[in-house]
């Protein structure tokens, strides 16, 4: 059982108001996370921040043992209806239970936690709590956090899993780094019926919930730090052990805590918003270069897409895998440590990958072949102009998120195309309003085109994208569908309505359903309201490219040229270099 002292000093600092009444220091203090104009613009969508839940989160980590102990504290207002059953997800006992959650007081009486599923908690709530009354639920939590997998360190290790289902590392622990994403067990959404949204089904994004404010202190040893979303209230020599840090957070949809040992921090300040990235030693480098790449998203995006709601924003270095290039969450984003490994030596990619002894043996047999060039560019140049464009994309797709699903709130797990394929497509806006519409184009024959293209070559089958994450064979058929064939719906539909009705429906879905939740066809809705009389030409370019399966059609065959990005020009590869690169592609996705 971790240590109640820190609840001592969190009361003392607030004076130990209570929680919904006016003014509340605990709420002020979550507050302190918003831009002084977004209080205003928030409760014009949500009413009261006081009225919102309210986290109290407190966490001690042993990093060596991947043990950790801690409480969570959680008030929640009964607005229109009355509570009789409280609903809190914990991701990772999606695959074991990682997670154990004990001693549950509700209003300070025991409480009985059932488990209907494994990663869902119910607590009865009897009597149930009248509307306008608050339901106080309090729980003690203990979790041993899994070792990372082995391929995380390699870029091309992690691409095109065809494994088990998993979380992407994110509940994992390196040596010198934990991912405790999940950690805080989180108020459940519900349905109009008042069932419960879906868990991770081990493919795509793990949840979302209901924005809230969170106050929270993790304890760590000496050397290590905690990386979390928020306002950093500061860090507090313990007496017995280490350094306890405390985050204040406001309209977040979740509390991502991370921990690391021998990261850098390199700062910028953009506007009214503070970035911070986080990066190992190793990757000192390209750690500087992703905080750039942040702060020239977040430039492009506010001028068209309207002011994001945090004064400060971080971006963390992360041991991913299985496919993860970068993780979200409400002011804080993850970068894949593959990533940094691969922008900074290119041929890190190789490491742990099958075949890639042959891909290398083709790449050398098509440098000779054409005097080191290969469409005017040398093909490990390619390589590593690829990664870097990788990077500075994952940077703008996670970005990106901060508007979708971040500010407007789908259904990650019933409905992931919603958020995924638009943000992926913002990511390309992204490359066009920062690099040019030409680099936008050669981005989204890589990003896009060669991704779905790649999974065609390996033997996948085209489906349709709008359905369920349970629904998707493999993360490779994920990506390849969600990711790359799905966001090329609205490069039809911009070119069907224009640049401007475009944009402009970009700009009213965010102000409309900002701190909401929107339905899957919301935005085709606002692109209607902005380019009236398109409405039956929309309905049928989504079903085209969201409910159909027309890939090889709209994407070309594929083909190694554009996997390349159309830079083989001439060169044609005879038949063994080819089965070589082909038997590689296979190693890669376990065939």
């Amino acid at each position: 059982m971790a240590p109640a002292r820190p609840w001592l000093i969190l009361a003392l600092l607030l004076s130990a108001a209570p929680v919904l009444a006016g003014g509340s220091p605990e709420v002020q203090l979550c507050l302190q996370h918003l831009k002084p104009a977004e209080k205003e613009r928030a409760e014009k969508q949500l009413g009261p921040l006081e009225e919102l839940p309210l986290y109290r989160v407190q966490l001690d980590v042993d990093p060596t043992k991947r043990e950790v102990k801690g409480k969570v504290q959680v008030e929640v207002l009964a607005k229109k209806r009355s509570i009789s059953e409280l609903f809190l997800r914990v991701t990772p006992n999606a695959s074991g239970k990682k997670v154990t959650l004990s001693d549950a007081k509700l209003d300070g009486k025991p409480a009985p936690l059932e488990r209907p599923e494994p990663t869902l908690i119910r607590i009865p709530v009897n009597p149930p709590v009248e509307p306008g009354a608050v339901a106080k639920l309090e729980v003690s939590l203990q979790a041993s956090v899994p070792r990372a997998k082995a391929n995380v360190g390699s870029l091309l290790g992690a691409l095109g899993s065809s494994g088990p289902p998993g979380d992407y590392g994110a509940f994992s622990a390196t040596p010198d780094f934990l991912s405790l994403v999940g950690i805080v067990p989180m108020l459940v959404p519900l349905h109009p019926d008042g069932t419960p949204f879906a868990g991770p089904s081990g493919i795509g994004d793990l949840a979302l919930f209901d924005p809230s404010n969170v106050l929270g202190t993790v304890t760590v040893p000496s050397g290590w730090q905690v990386h979390a979303t928020g306002v950093a209230m500061g860090e507090v020599p313990e007496k017995t052990h280490g350094v306890r840090f405390s985050f204040a957070s406001a309209l977040v949809r979740d509390f991502p805590v991370f921990v690391s040992q021998g990261y850098e921090s390199a700062s910028k300040t953009v506007g009214d918003v503070t970035i911070e990235s986080f990066f190992a030693s190793r990757d000192a480098a390209v750690g500087r270069r992703v905080l750039q790449y942040t702060a020239s998203a977040l430039q492009a995006y506010e001028p068209k897409l309207g002011t994001l709601p945090y004064k400060a924003f971080r971006v963390v270095e992360a041991p991913l895998s299985d496919g993860a290039g970068g993780m979200e969450f409400q002011g804080l984003i993850t970068v894949g440590s593959s990533l940094y490994h691969g922008a900074t030596d290119p041929n890190s990619i190789l490491q742990g990958v099958q075949g890639m002894d042959m891909f290398q043996e083709a790449m050398q047999q098509m440098s000779a072949m054409t005097g080191g060039q290969a469409g005017g560019m040398n093909p490990f140049e390619h390589i590593a102009k690829t990664i870097e464009r990788t990077l500075e994309f994952t940077v703008a797709h996670e970005v990106g998120h901060q508007y979708f699903a971040g500010l407007v709130g789908t259904d990650p797990i019933k409905e992931p195309v919603a958020d995924e394929a638009l943000t992926q497509y913002t990511a390309v806006l992204y490359f066009e309003w920062a690099h040019g519409k030409a680099e936008a184009e050669s981005l989204r024959q890589e990003a896009l085109v060669a991704s779905y293209q790649m999974y065609r070559m390996m033997g996948g089958e085209d489906g349709p994208a709008q359905r369920a994450t349970e629904e998707f064979g493999s993360s490779m058929e994920y990506g390849a569908i969600v990711y790359g064939k799905a966001p090329l719906f609205y490069a039809a539909a911009r070119k069907l309505v224009g640049d401007e009705a475009f944009l402009r429906a970009m700009r009213s879905y965010v102000d409309t359903y900002r701190y909401k939740w929107a339905s899957l066809d919301a935005f085709r809705k606002e692109l209607v309201k902005a380019s009236p009389g398109t409405g039956g030409a929309l309905e049928r370019l989504q079903n085209h490219w969201w409910k159909e399966a027309h890939g090889d059609e709209d994407l070309g065959q594929p083909s190694f040229d554009a996997l390349m990005g159309g830079n083989m020009g001439d060169l044609k590869l005879d038949k063994d270099t080819q089965k070589m690169i082909e038997e590689m592609m296979k190693g890669m996705s376990g065939q």
